[in-house]
């Protein structure tokens, strides 16, 4: 099957409204503003923002479609053949911080790329994607019922997709330099064209799909639950690790900048307020401890936490 990109770029289009519309109904107070930019060298994009809303200190939504005639080396370090290709991209990315620091952050994404050679060699296509979890105070249900709807959203793909994708995320989102995890994870695959067309773009919205399914339940359990100044003192630090991957790992981020994308709309994705302490360790025994003894490693929550 060819190639329909009218397609993609109507499904993202309906997912960023149905996702803008689902947490301004469970914010109940915050509205999203809608801002539409241009990309000089080809292309634009529709960056949506909540600020200070009832249970959403910041909430981000951006879809993008552009375009450009000569690949970034982020995007080409793999595929030196596709240098000078002429190429389209298009995608949704949201990161959501709430106030309450028992609700985790979480991040999404969805995207398409297409490339075609200047010089006639064949060009290339790909899906990209996935959603991760990254909670302050992590409850072992709610991480179990996260990793339940992203295997949920791999079912009639393969039955080595969950495992496969799962994997992969613990990779991606991995602090080297911290020896942790960003989060617990979630799903993510990157280079998707193994199958027909219409069958990576099936498994796409998939996984778009899932994303309200796996984390407005956990929204609803966390959003009223106690909290405090030491509680809201940590959810800052560890937003500070959120900073530290977007900015030194992060693969869009690199891309969006390297070809010169619009900074606000890349940078959405960092939290409004962060700090960092100095050698700063948990004291055994705490909550704050098991976040990092318990959650900040690769595990098989489907397993472990029946």
């Amino acid at each position: 099957m060819a190639v329909d990109a009218d397609a993609v770029l109507a499904y993202l289009r309906g997912l960023q409204d149905r996702i803008c519309a689902a947490i301004e109904q469970i914010d109940g107070g915050g509205k999203f503003n809608s801002d539409r930019w241009d990309r000089a060298e080809g292309g634009g994009g529709d960056s949506r923002v909540l600020r200070n809303g009832k249970v959403f200190e910041q909430a981000g939504v951006n879809f993008s479609h552009v375009m450009g005639s000569r690949l970034p080396p982020s995007a080409t370090a793999q595929r030196p053949e596709l240098a000078d290709a002429q190429w389209m991209a298009t995608g949704v990315s949201l990161v959501f911080h709430p106030w309450n620091p028992y609700i985790p952050t979480t991040h999404a994404n969805v995207r398409f790329f297409n490339a075609i050679p200047k010089n006639g060699a064949p060009g290339a296509w790909w899906f990209g994607g996935g959603f991760d979890l990254t909670p302050y105070y992590a409850f072992d249900e709610d991480v179990l019922h996260w990793h339940r709807t992203a295997q949920q959203a791999c079912e009639g793909f393969g039955e080595n997709v969950y495992s496969k994708h799962k994997d992969w995320c613990d990779r991606y989102f991995f602090l080297k330099h911290r020896n942790e995890t960003r989060g617990v994870g979630g799903l993510f695959f990157d280079d998707l064209n193994e199958w027909s067309f219409e069958r990576c773009f099936d498994y796409q919205r998939s996984v778009g799909d899932h994303f309200l399914k796996a984390y407005l339940p956990i929204v609803e359990r966390r959003k009223d639950h106690p909290h405090g100044e030491r509680e809201r003192q940590f959810q800052l630090y560890r937003r500070g690790r959120y900073v530290e991957f977007n900015l030194v790992y992060d693969r869009g981020t690199h891309f969006g900048l390297q070809s010169g994308g619009r900074t606000e709309s890349i940078l959405m994705s960092l939290p409004p307020l962060v700090r960092w302490e100095y050698n700063w360790t948990p004291e055994p025994g705490t909550p704050e401890a098991r976040l990092y003894t318990d959650f900040l490693r690769p595990r098989d929550w489907l397993s472990e936490l029946k």
